[in-house]
């Protein structure tokens, strides 16, 4: 397929739990079209077909859909997956459920963990290798055609193949692999190796597992969502965000589809890296909240932070690289309620789309956050989106009084404010999983707030963790969207050495490394998107050894010595513990190569509509209304953002309403415009 040229409409089109966003645009002619409409959890392709529609897309004209998509997430959540087998080392079936030794409650004998495949569907054949990868036991075609043949029959529909020591030596998994796919009736065969290069069997194990299970459920999406298109007369290719932050070919997506959790808050940081660097803020703290939850993310100089430890929910983590993104069920659809002892909580229940807050009047009865900002004047009763009935003012006090504040001796509006400062300290607090946890001062960092719900809580959020300046894209309800349209091309590799350093060839290392750069480079030429360039990141996951616990490190370009990486790991070593332990030897785990196809240049500027900008800030202004800070209550100038001047600058106290979000300025706080239409907030002290 020829290369799409960058000038041409393209479509970034991000699927969350509440609504489908859309971000349509063609870069040299500057035109823009924007789409919000609700989320259909039964088809997500019926919600992307719908936002196409409502920004006018023609399908026979786009060169470029990009898609970021919560089909694998949800179902690794919510457990839905497709019935899969799994084929492994005699005597090792119970890997995937025997984990790390760990608890899903800190405290007393509680929680319960179900694991990805049952034990009925863990079989075991004979065969093995050690850790050099030397065959201890020849693998057993017999036993092995006999197991599949059990799990066929027990309507399997797909299989995962995972030896042990199969990173040291895969050649008895891909045996087994040809053997599987003579006779399994689809694709969906994980052989673990080819996946995951780790020598951890659990993690490798999970992430297969993982893969495989959710193979089937991407691919019919997939299918689905493409005949879709090409009805519509799409006839070009159709990229998946993946959770790395990169973008993939939906002809190659369901092959590695555990790579698309998390698709669609990466998309998200990926847009909030990109603008950060436009607007010269490169250090960002990415906070995201949206309609069930908020995610929460670390920027420094531009580069999103990547994790291949990521741990969806307990005992379930995907080894993959993806961008580490922190969650906490605190979203505008969030339930306040108080609990038997008496104390207001705030999620991470959530009254979702449907029948959702009160204030939609789709039947809701329980106080949520967005509720509570209705009642204390942050959000505009006339214009709020999505709602099917109108709900009196009077209707979702009394909810609040009766469920909030007669429990807490309060009226309705303190009982609201009460419920915005619990959730914005459940907010803090996971900002702070990624920096003050981590050893990272917040105050070194802006906070780029995003999501429809985001720029309502973001300055309070920024002053209590004293991060002196909050960046408010062009579009925050549509942050993720964008993510997708201004989305890389990439692949990373992972391959397990698990030697100590002063032994470990270093031949070896950089033959590993030069081929999967090569491998990465091959694959890009492959897809049908054009590049501005191609970029190589290089790293090692390392540890002291007798750890358990990696750092990622990482590595210079050209060759290397035992040295340098040495004196490498101990560097990211003391800069994460503030501690120097030169006498113990370090460890060289894994190698890791990040390639990426940069696209072209997208200018943000056109996100906010330079035409119909106001000459002065006073034409911006549409009104006033009272709103509640936490210094009371306060008349408050009413702002639309698409009207602000060019160069517009204010103190708060302000709300600045557009179609996708609403933006809380509190008192004090200085706000100025930079070139993109981004907004860049001062926080007073």
């Amino acid at each position: 397929m020829a290369a799409v040229q960058q000038g041409g409409f393209v479509a970034g089109i991000d699927v969350g739990g509440t609504f489908t966003d859309l971000v349509l645009l063609e870069p040299h002619s500057r035109a823009l079209r924007l789409a919000k409409v609700p989320t259909t959890p039964e088809n997500q392709s019926f919600g992307v077909m719908a936002a196409l529609a409502a920004g006018q897309a023609d399908l026979t004209a786009l060169d470029l859909i990009v898609h970021g998509t919560t089909t694998t997430t949800n179902a690794v959540l919510e457990r839905k997956l497709a019935r899969t087998g799994l084929i492994t080392t005699q005597g090792f079936r119970d890997v995937l459920e025997l984990g790390r030794r760990t608890r899903p409650a800190p405290y007393g004998m509680t929680g319960t963990f179900r694991p990805i495949i049952p034990r009925d569907l863990r079989l075991e054949v004979p065969e093995r290798m050690d850790a050099t990868g030397t065959v201890l036991t020849p693998l057993d075609e017999d036993a092995l055609r006999a197991a599949l043949t059990t799990l066929l029959a027990a309507k399997c529909e797909s299989l995962v193949i995972h030896f042990l020591h199969s990173y040291a030596n895969p050649a008895h998994e891909l045996r087994a692999a040809e053997i599987a796919r003579e006779v399994w009736p689809n694709a969906n065969v994980t052989a673990g190796h080819e996946l995951l290069a780790e020598s951890r069997e659990f993690e490798r194990g999970v992430t297969a597992a993982v893969n495989a299970s959710v193979q089937p459920l991407l691919t019919r999406y997939v299918d689905r969502l493409r005949g879709e298109l090409e009805r519509g007369g799409y006839t070009n290719d159709l990229l998946i965000v993946n959770g790395n932050g990169g973008m993939v070919s939906s002809r190659f997506v369901a092959r590695e589809a555990a790579k698309t959790v998390m698709s669609g808050p990466a998309s998200g940081v990926m847009a909030a890296a990109y603008t950060g660097r436009r607007a010269g803020e490169p250090n960002l703290i990415t906070y995201d909240m949206g309609g069930t939850s908020t995610d929460v993310s670390l920027i420094r100089d531009a580069t999103p932070a990547v994790s291949s430890e990521i741990e969806v929910e307990y005992a379930m983590p995907i080894h993959l690289p993806m961008v580490d993104v922190r969650t906490v069920g605190a979203g505008g659809g969030s339930i306040a309620r108080i609990t038997d002892a008496g104390l207001l909580e705030v999620g991470p229940e959530s009254a979702g789309a449907m029948p959702g807050p009160i204030c939609y009047g789709r039947g809701g009865e329980e106080p949520t956050i967005s509720d509570a900002n209705l009642l204390l004047g942050r959000l505009n009763p006339d214009t709020l989106f999505s709602v099917d009935n109108s709900i009196s003012m009077e209707h979702v006090a009394a909810i609040f009084e009766a469920k909030i504040g007669i429990p807490l001796g309060l009226d309705a509006h303190e009982a609201a404010a009460a419920v915005i400062r619990v959730a914005n300290a459940r907010m803090a607090g996971a900002t702070r999983m990624v920096s003050v946890s981590l050893g990272i001062d917040p105050r070194d960092f802006a906070l780029f707030a995003f999501g429809g719900a985001g720029p309502l809580h973001a300055v309070a959020i920024a002053r209590e963790l004293g991060i002196p300046r909050v960046l408010i894209p062009g579009r925050p309800g549509i942050t993720n969207a964008l993510g997708c349209v201004v989305a890389d091309l990439r692949h990373d590799f992972v391959r397990t050495l698990n030697q100590p350093v002063a032994s470990v060839d270093m031949s070896v290392v950089h033959t590993i490394l030069t081929d999967q750069q090569r491998e990465g480079r091959a694959l890009i030429d492959k897809e049908s998107v054009e590049t501005a360039r191609i970029d190589t990141i290089r790293s090692a996951d390392m540890q002291f050894v007798g750890q358990t616990h990696l750092l990622r490190v990482p590595l210079p370009d050209g060759d290397f010595d035992h040295d340098t990486l040495q004196a490498a790991f101990e560097r990211v070593y003391f800069d994460r513990f503030r501690v120097r332990l030169p006498e113990i030897r370090a460890n060289l785990v894994n190698l890791n190569t990040s390639v990426i196809g940069v696209r072209p240049e997208i200018d943000l500027a056109i996100l906010i509509d330079s035409d119909a900008r106001a000459a002065t800030l006073d034409e911006a202004r549409t009104g006033t209304r009272r709103v509640h800070f936490d210094t009371g209550w306060h008349e408050t100038p009413i702002y639309r953002r698409d009207h602000l001047p060019a160069a517009a600058a204010f103190t708060g106290p302000a709300v600045v309403e557009q179609m996708d979000t609403t933006i809380i300025i509190e008192p004090g706080d200085h706000v100025s415009q930079d070139r993109d239409g981004n907004l860049i907030v001062e926080v007073a002290s």
